[in-house]
């Protein structure tokens, strides 16, 4: 009787903590959202702003460049179930979708194209790929690349200091 109750006790032990280990993709978009702040680098030679907020009762993370004007795109991250995910409502006016892979040591989040809604023939192209390079609290850059219709690839990195 001592042995099955030792055993249910260390069983019960493994699986609570089980539980209540952060998965990869929930320490990334910790990891992310501890970048609330604003930032200010340079994208293709010109002083680039980006805010980053805490939403949604900490479940999202809007990112926003630019310095507020009604053409700036914005870009919401959040977990779906066990994925960190991204949604980026583009100045083209479509909306891709991605979803998350992360490196190893944690420290790159790359976010893959998975779909797109709203897009038109009449727009350039979509957001094919983002990437965060978390360097440290202060510093990481950010690279953005825009699959054109004609299926050439554009964009560029944004290397980011905090301001605040």
């Amino acid at each position: 009787m001592k042995t099955a109750r030792f055993v249910l006790v260390i069983l019960l032990t493994a699986l609570s903590t089980a539980a209540f280990a952060q998965s990869e993709a929930q320490k990334s978009f910790d990891h992310l959202k501890s970048l609330a702040g604003s930032w200010e680098g340079s994208f293709g030679g010109e002083t680039l702003k980006v805010t980053l907020r805490v939403v949604s009762g900490g479940n999202t993370l809007l990112h926003q460049m630019g310095a507020d004007s009604p053409s700036d795109p914005v870009t919401m991250i959040h977990l779906d179930a066990d994925q960190l995910v991204l949604t980026h409502y583009c100045d083209s006016g479509n909306q891709p979708h991605m979803a998350a892979t992360i490196s190893p040591d944690g420290k790159t989040i790359t976010f893959n194209f998975v779909s797109v809604s709203n897009l038109l023939k009449s727009q350039p192209g979509h957001m094919q790929r983002a990437t965060f390079n978390l360097i440290d609290a202060n510093h990481h850059t950010e690279k953005w690349e825009f699959l054109m219709a004609d299926g050439k690839t554009e964009g560029g990195l944004l290397d980011l200091k905090r301001v605040k």
